[in-house]
């Protein structure tokens, strides 16, 4: 697999790394609470809430980033570069979810921003 592939794989479990700090830094998730995550969910407040919310753009975006990878490896883009930009797109989303959480708006943006072009850019690494 080449990096790039990793790197679908690797976003795919980023939400995960979301989900959890929405839920499990609280101390207030109980395991009844999985019988209606999404209302648990829906009651947080500060990074928790932005936390979830970063989840929710997250999955958002992976669908777009997978298939511009594929794409980019059908249509035989320049590898070196393919790589670089799907790293370069799933450190933007580790750090988007971060900057999410501490609520820096445009900051956030800019980020947001990057990861698009990131994903835009696999179509023209031939």
């Amino acid at each position: 697999m080449t990096i790039a592939y990793w790197c679908v794989f690797a976003s795919i479990l980023l939400p995960l790394l979301f989900t959890a700090i929405a839920k499990f830094t609280g101390g207030d998730y109980l395991p009844k609470d999985n019988l209606a995550p999404r209302d648990f969910l829906d009651r947080l407040d500060g990074y928790r809430k932005r936390a979830n919310w970063a989840q929710q753009n997250t999955h958002e975006s992976i669908p777009a980033f997978m298939a511009a990878t594929i794409i980019a490896h059908q249509i035989g883009g320049d590898q070196n570069l393919i790589d670089m930009l799907a790293v370069a797109y799933v450190g933007l989303r580790v750090v988007y979810g971060f900057v999410y959480m501490a609520n820096i708006g445009l900051l956030r943006t800019v980020i947001w921003t990057l990861g698009v072009l990131c994903t835009l850019g696999m179509f023209f690494t031939v």
